[in-house]
């Protein structure tokens, strides 16, 4: 960023605003702006900071969710919030689905800043105030790793569910398959005929499901490795076929 200070200081702008950057600006950036910088952030902070609160907050369940303007500091996410605006997650919402609809309430929140800014009705509240710190390191995001990618099927058929929608369309959850290794695109939990050790492969009508701690998810699509994407019940097919 500091490559581009002296275009910024050129430009004579007011505001930055910035959205999906994932490093901290240098201070001598953020202080080229009389007005300061405002940064859009996908969570109803001092909750979910950091590089990934979508993912993580589709993954813990949440019922509510939103976003956040900040006045961005030398921190991560730490900055006075400025707007924020809560909307429900829904139940079957994927990683995609809200990161979609969420850019749009962010540009939305953002225009609104600025104008409140420039009228001079913008008010600052600092983070501490808004959560207990607690709270907020137990929800402190950092950038997704290939382990944290693996399906734990030892985990509840909703927990499962959710974890993978939080990964979906991309990068895409991890796990095995009757042994075959797999990308999970798409499941929902279902309850099996007898209870099975996680991870155990079951025929579920004409598809396929995983047994978890509790419940099962049906495998409603997925990646095999070195297949292109296919249905469960396609995938059902093919393994079943192969054991007769």
């Amino acid at each position: 960023m500091r490559e581009v200070l002296d275009s910024l200081r050129e430009l004579r702008i007011d505001v930055l605003a910035v959205a999906s950057y994932g490093k901290i600006l240098p201070q001598d950036v953020l202080d080229v702006a009389p007005h300061g910088a405002f940064n859009v952030h996908p969570s109803l902070l001092p909750l979910y900071r950091g590089a990934t609160p979508l993912q993580a907050q589709i993954r813990d369940g949440v019922a509510e969710t939103g976003v956040t303007i900040i006045a961005m500091d030398a921190g991560m996410d730490t900055g006075d919030v400025l707007l924020q605006e809560r909307s429900p997650l829904g139940s079957r919402e994927t990683y995609g689905e809200l990161e979609a609809r969420l850019a749009v309430l962010g540009a939305e929140l953002l225009v609104r800043a600025i104008e409140m800014e420039e009228s001079g009705r913008l008010t600052r509240t600092p983070q501490s105030q808004l959560a207990e710190r607690g709270q907020i390191e137990e929800t402190l995001t950092r950038p997704l790793r290939n382990a944290d990618l693996q399906i734990d099927w030892r985990q509840s058929a909703t927990r499962v569910d959710a974890f993978v929608r939080s990964l979906s369309p991309q990068p895409l959850a991890r796990g095995e398959i009757g042994g075959t290794s797999c990308k999970i695109v798409e499941v929902h939990p279902v309850v099996p005929d007898e209870p099975r050790a996680p991870g155990t492969t079951l025929r579920f009508g004409r598809g396929i499901a995983v047994a978890c701690e509790e419940g099962a998810v049906a495998i409603d699509r997925l990646i095999p490795q070195s297949r292109s994407l296919m249905t469960g019940e396609g995938f059902a097919a093919s393994q079943f076929a192969r054991t007769r």
